[in-house]
């Protein structure tokens, strides 16, 4: 179930990524939409065509935009080209004195003369020269020379002394003119020069190339239409042959399955942003079901996950066990690689086995029941002695028991008020306490020690799982040199809150320090043990605590815990 997921995870990768999956599921699913009702009744055009028909549209479109813009840009560059080449040539006209002084003149036949010369030596379509009021003294036909200039176009020129290119229709018909006024001696306008070319000139040009653009627009229709089959064959096989409804059932059943799983799964990229997920991540992480993970960072969600690194071993991960809102939780963890290429990891998390609940709950049990036994036992034997006492008559010597035995407690639970503002945490040492003395050992409570309100971020209940733990050890070590005391200090002073306990056992050797803190190890041959100190340290780390292990100069050994305020 988890391979089939992660593939439906990464369905949108390539071929070469989900080699790694096993196809069975996948392919028998694909086989009973194939074989349904609803594809048999499927009568519309297949993704392919649709695709093909499509793509070949837009290059068609995209072909005669292109020709058509190709081509208006063309006939812009054209007409600019073609009016500075007049504008040029009307400026040269105009500075030659034969031009200034035959206007002063209106020396018609040497103007007329010069202009058909200079205009039979290029390519313009006229050249007219008029005078201040636009009166013709040169022109292609001489019938039109004594006439009034035509186009409407001459104001810039002979008003303001303007030299521009402009557009008009004149008696040859459409065309493109560069005019330029001519001045005197003093500067003054006295006439006008036109140099014109004919549109119909450009448009022949444009004719020209239009057939080669022509046959570039084919050529590149033919090839995207090519281009098109290809891509539309990749896209069929990159989905495995399957239709948008085909697609869109295959997410529907995905969704479906990620929410009926009862393992929670995340699937985040090589970034670490959580992709995908289901409700029950939501739920065994402890957030609110209306909380999304997507688009998140992993370690907010997990802070000291190692998922990321195994882009680098490129190994999976099964079956580990990690601590988190206060559950065991067994993961699974399997990157994904698109060939050489990381893609991502998934990863499903579920509660331990539920033996493992009820047996550590039995322990919790266990170690109440121990607490009051002790507690029961150490004052049933205290109220015979007293009762002994008083039947002897030894009246005196009774009052002295009760008044040593309840000296000591007193002074704890007033040490504890004092000092632990949380009655958990209190309750707990006082249950330690009668333990200790049923065990014929003495624990002893540091006076200047002191803990006030604990953070938002810990619970009760994980100081008392760390410190139930390492007092249990404390009390086990003890007695295996016949030490009779144990020591705990705790204090919040500062930035953490520091918890510990030293004993005067036979100490833990150097080799084995590393050790202790494994599930399952144990320095005891009966079975159970070694989950104490494991706990203690998923706690720890989980808190983004440290845990520390020295040896005291008195021998034995000391245990401190540090966890921060803040994360």
């Amino acid at each position: 179930m988890l391979k089939y997921l992660f593939e439906l995870l990464f369905k949108d990768r390539s071929a070469a990524c989900l080699k790694q999956v096993n196809y069975a599921n996948l392919n028998s699913l694909f086989t009973a939409h194939n074989n349904s009702m609803i594809f048999k009744n499927y009568t519309r055009l297949s993704l392919k065509t649709r695709l093909l028909i499509a793509l070949c549209i837009t290059a068609l479109l995209q072909s005669f935009l292109l020709g058509g813009f190709a081509l208006q840009h063309l006939a812009t560059s054209l007409e600019e080209q073609i009016g500075q080449r007049a504008l040029q040539m009307a400026k040269g006209v105009a500075s030659q004195p034969e031009v200034r002084i035959g206007v002063q003149q209106r020396n018609s036949r040497n103007l007329q003369q010069l202009a058909e010369q200079i205009r039979l030596n290029s390519d313009a379509r006229f050249i007219v020269i008029g005078t201040k009021d636009g009166t013709r003294l040169s022109h292609p036909v001489p019938e039109r020379i004594g006439k009034k200039m035509k186009g409407g176009d001459n104001a810039r020129a002979l008003e303001l002394g303007e030299s521009y290119v402009s557009k008009a229709v004149g008696t040859l018909g459409p065309s493109i003119r560069g005019k330029t006024p001519i001045f005197d001696e003093r500067g003054q306008i006295i006439g006008i020069v036109s140099v014109g070319y004919m549109l119909d000139n450009v448009s022949d040009i444009i004719q020209r190339y239009q057939a080669s653009i022509v046959v570039a627009m084919l050529v590149g229709i033919i090839l995207s239409i090519l281009a098109a089959l290809r891509i539309t064959s990749y896209f069929k096989r990159a989905i495995f042959g399957l239709e948008p409804e085909q697609i869109a059932q295959l997410f529907q059943e995905y969704n479906a399955t990620l929410e009926s799983v009862r393992e929670g799964i995340i699937a985040v990229n090589p970034e670490g942003i959580i992709i995908t997920f289901n409700p029950a991540a939501v739920k065994l992480f402890g957030l609110k079901p209306e909380e999304t993970l997507k688009g998140k960072h992993l370690y907010e969600i997990l802070p000291n996950s190692t998922m990321l690194s195994l882009l680098e071993t490129r190994e999976s991960q099964f079956d580990r066990e990690i601590y988190r809102n206060n559950n065991i939780l067994v993961a699974n963890r399997i990157p994904i690689f698109d060939g050489d290429k990381p893609v991502g990891v998934v990863s499903s998390f579920r509660l331990k086995d539920e033996l493992d609940l009820v047996s550590q709950q039995l322990t919790q049990s266990e170690q109440y029941s121990q607490t009051l036994r002790s507690q029961t036992h150490e004052y049933a034997n205290k109220l015979n002695t007293i009762a002994g006492l008083i039947e002897l008559g030894a009246n005196k010597q009774a009052l002295e028991l009760i008044s040593s035995e309840t000296q000591a407690q007193q002074a704890l639970i007033h040490l504890l008020v004092n000092a632990v503002e949380d009655p958990i945490l209190s309750g707990c040492i006082i249950g330690k306490f009668n333990r200790a003395r049923e065990m014929g050992l003495n624990l002893i409570l540091d006076e200047e020690s002191t803990i006030g309100a604990l953070p938002q971020h810990i619970k009760p209940e994980q100081i008392i799982t760390v410190l139930g733990n390492l007092l249990d050890n404390a009390f086990d070590a003890s007695l295996k040199t016949q030490a009779t005391s144990i020591y705990l200090s705790m204090t919040d002073i500062g930035k953490d809150i520091i918890l510990e306990v030293e004993d005067r056992g036979p100490g833990i050797p150097s080799e084995v320090e590393e050790q202790i803190f494994s599930k399952g190890f144990s320095s005891k041959d009966e079975r159970g043990h070694g989950w104490g100190l494991f706990l203690a340290r998923q706690i720890v780390v989980l808190l983004n605590g440290n845990i520390q292990i020295s040896k005291p100069a008195d021998g034995g050994t000391r245990i401190t815990v540090y966890l921060p305020k803040q994360l």
